[in-house]
């Protein structure tokens, strides 16, 4: 290689090194293998060049821009690495810092969440009842979510618009697990590990498939479960009585049960309470308002689960934690509850070391 060419790539890799971004980069390039570039005029300049030598100097001149255009590749390479890490350098955020004991705003404290309120609350009132507290798994069979409930494969919530379905486990021939569409399937499982009498509460994520102002496609349901000997819509009715009168603090709430149909209850009731339609107070007003399902626990149920229904009966019950909380917190839309946002929760949420006391009013 001549002596020009050598200081032309010894002076391009110098200006080069000294680019420190892509800006200053591209005039390197555009100076030396640009239109009107140093390596370009050379290029154009072989014809004046003597036959014998033309041959060797364009093959110095094309190794030349070959490890030029290297050269300028690899150093945009090195200039987007440390643009990246810049970047990220002043996007960072460490989430490991602790908080400020005392923000710019003034003293600042956290909440419990409304629906973690609500459970802590439901689970002290029937605590108080003598009910212990049941979980299972989120992921449920096909026999535990429906058939051991008595619900037909011809049901509605077996179909695929009400219902999300899992696939299939390779090489397995049952059904299809799903994400359990109510917390019925704990009170399954109850039955069949636990020997009567049997008293359980059981607060728990469930999934459909819907979503509006009031309906998530994943919420929180609570049932209740007892299986004794001797067990009548009469201890129903007082359980549940007893239960809303302490969860919204009215005394006298007014309460009417009316008969409906489930397949897992024989018979079945709806519970209402009574409220105001216009103003939205409860206790107050002529009108009702649905709250949650009932019944007696019917006597297929129960023999799916070995146990004889000719000598224990039983009664369950399943409500919407999302549902009265939104009742007694008067809150009118499902969504924020799972949008994260500080402000709703700072004025929904309950104070973090108030304890939940409702059992004192049972």
């Amino acid at each position: 290689m001549t002596d020009d060419l050598a200081t032309l790539q010894a002076e391009t890799e110098a200006a080069l090194a000294q680019a420190a971004d892509l800006r200053a980069l591209d005039a390197v390039r555009v100076g030396v293998l640009g239109k009107n570039g140093q390596l370009t005029a050379l290029l154009k300049g072989l014809g004046g060049v003597p036959a014998e030598a033309r041959k060797e100097r364009g093959a110095a001149l094309n190794r030349l821009k070959s490890a030029l255009e290297g050269a300028i590749e690899a150093r945009r390479v090195a200039l987007d690495a440390a643009a990246l890490e810049a970047r990220l350098a002043a996007e960072r955020l460490d989430v490991t810092l602790p908080p400020r004991p005392f923000p710019p705003a003034g003293p600042e404290q956290g909440a419990i969440h409304p629906i973690a309120r609500t459970v802590e609350e439901i689970v002290a009132i029937f605590g108080a009842m003598g009910f212990a507290l049941a979980e299972g798994p989120d992921i449920e069979g096909d026999w535990y979510n429906f058939s051991a409930l008595n619900i037909p494969g011809h049901h509605p919530a077996r179909q695929d618009h009400d219902t999300f379905y899992l696939p299939a486990r390779a090489g397995a021939n049952e059904a299809r697990p799903v994400l359990r569409t109510h917390t019925s399937p704990v009170q399954i499982r109850t039955m069949l590990d636990q020997a009567p009498p049997i008293r359980v509460i059981v607060p728990g994520r469930t999934w459909r498939a819907d979503h509006d102002a009031t309906h998530s496609p994943m919420f929180h349901q609570v049932e209740g479960l007892v299986i004794d000997r001797g067990i009548t819509l009469g201890h129903l009715k007082g359980c549940l009585i007893d239960f809303l009168r302490a969860f919204f603090g009215i005394s006298d709430l007014p309460v009417r049960f009316r008969s409906s149909y489930f397949p897992f209850t024989e018979p079945s009731m709806e519970v209402d309470i009574g409220w105001n339609r216009k103003t939205g107070e409860l206790g107050k007003g002529g009108d009702w308002l649905e709250i949650l399902g009932s019944g007696m626990v019917h006597p297929k149920v129960l023999a799916n689960c070995g146990i004889d229904p000719r000598e224990w009966q039983g009664f369950a019950f399943g409500m919407g934690i999302e549902r009265i909380t939104m009742l007694k917190h008067g809150i009118p839309d499902l969504r924020p509850f799972y949008e994260s946002d500080v402000r709703w929760l700072r004025h929904y949420g309950a104070p973090v070391l108030s304890p939940a006391t409702l059992a004192e009013g049972v």
